[in-house]
C-alpha cells in the first residue's frame, strides 16, 4: 500500500467525488482513478472501466490490464489496491 501526502488528496479527492452529468460523471472519474492511482507510483496507464463498490470505494480497470481497488480509508487517506 502506497500513501500520498496530504495535500495531493485533498486535492484528488476534491475533483474524484464532484461532477456535472453522468457522462461526464464517468469520464471525469476514469481521469481522477487514473491520476490517483499514478500519484501513488503504480502502473496503470489509463483507467478504462470503473466499477463502483460503495460511496467512495471503486475498481479501476486499466488499459495494461492491472485492476486496483480505490478507496478513502478511514483516515481520510485515498489508497489503491492492486486486485
Amino acid at each position: 500500500m502506497r500513501y500520498v501526502n496530504a495535500r495531493t488528496v485533498a486535492i484528488v479527492a476534491a475533483s474524484l467525488f464532484v461532477a456535472s452529468s453522468q457522462a461526464q460523471d464517468a469520464a471525469q472519474l476514469r481521469k481522477d482513478l487514473t491520476a490517483v492511482i499514478a500519484l501513488q507510483g503504480l502502473p496503470c496507464g489509463e483507467v478504462v472501466s470503473v466499477k463502483t463498490q460503495g460511496d467512495r470505494d471503486y475498481i479501476a480497470s486499466c488499459k495494461d490490464g492491472n485492476r486496483y481497488r480505490v478507496f478513502v480509508n478511514a483516515e481520510g487517506r485515498v489508497i489503491a489496491q492492486k486486485q
